[in-house]
């Protein structure tokens, strides 16, 4: 009977572990479960999660009031304007200042899928100059990001952007955010922002 119980607690956990459901970020509708910093714009529109430069032309934030440690995050981007944003991940936010690792879109050409340290070390990784054309600008892109222990892979389109395995990134404490860079012009949809929990 021991045994019985045994293989069917296991059986129970492989499948729901196979089978672990997304969790949705956003709701289509309201910010609920976000927290806004600075003083740019965010906001819900048909359903889209909208990210568009104010009139301080500063950067801004929108960050998850969850910490996410290991993860799967999936979500679509769209760029209009310049389109400099990015996703971070387990990173902290004092006013308008992040501390953690930024997985970058922007324009073609500026490295989306490369990975960012702020108030760091700067660029840990750049994707290989061919794979920048995997960006649509102007149309709905689908990244991917994973993140386990100290390694992160992102991916634009289905295209592998960058692998790096880093013991800083391994070490991170923090939630998921969304950027709007500096210097205005800058307006992005998102939606589809799904996580599963590793």
């Amino acid at each position: 009977m021991k045994k019985l119980l045994i293989l069917a607690i296991t059986s129970f956990t492989i499948i729901g572990n196979t089978y672990a459901q997304d969790t949705s970020l956003f709701n289509g509708k309201t910010l609920d479960g976000w927290n806004i910093y600075g003083t740019e714009k965010w906001y819900v529109e048909d359903g889209h999660l909208i990210c568009e430069s104010g009139p301080d032309k500063e950067y801004g934030y929108l960050g998850t009031e969850k910490y996410y440690k290991d993860f799967i995050l999936t979500l679509e981007f769209k760029q209009g304007s310049n389109g400099n944003s990015g996703v971070f991940i387990r990173s902290t936010i004092d006013g308008v200042k992040v501390k953690g690792w930024q997985v970058e879109v922007a324009p073609q050409g500026k490295h989306t899928g490369g990975v960012y340290e702020s108030y760091g070390r700067g660029w840990l990784i750049k994707p290989d100059p061919e794979k920048e054309k995997v960006l649509k600008e102007g149309e709905w892109n689908t990244m991917k990001i994973k993140v386990k222990g100290s390694a992160l892979t992102s991916w634009l389109n289905g295209t592998k952007m960058v692998h790096i395995d880093d013991e800083k990134i391994g070490n991170g404490e923090g939630g998921i955010a969304l950027q709007i860079h500096s210097g205005g012009d800058v307006k992005v949809s998102w939606r589809n922002i799904k996580i599963k929990e590793l």
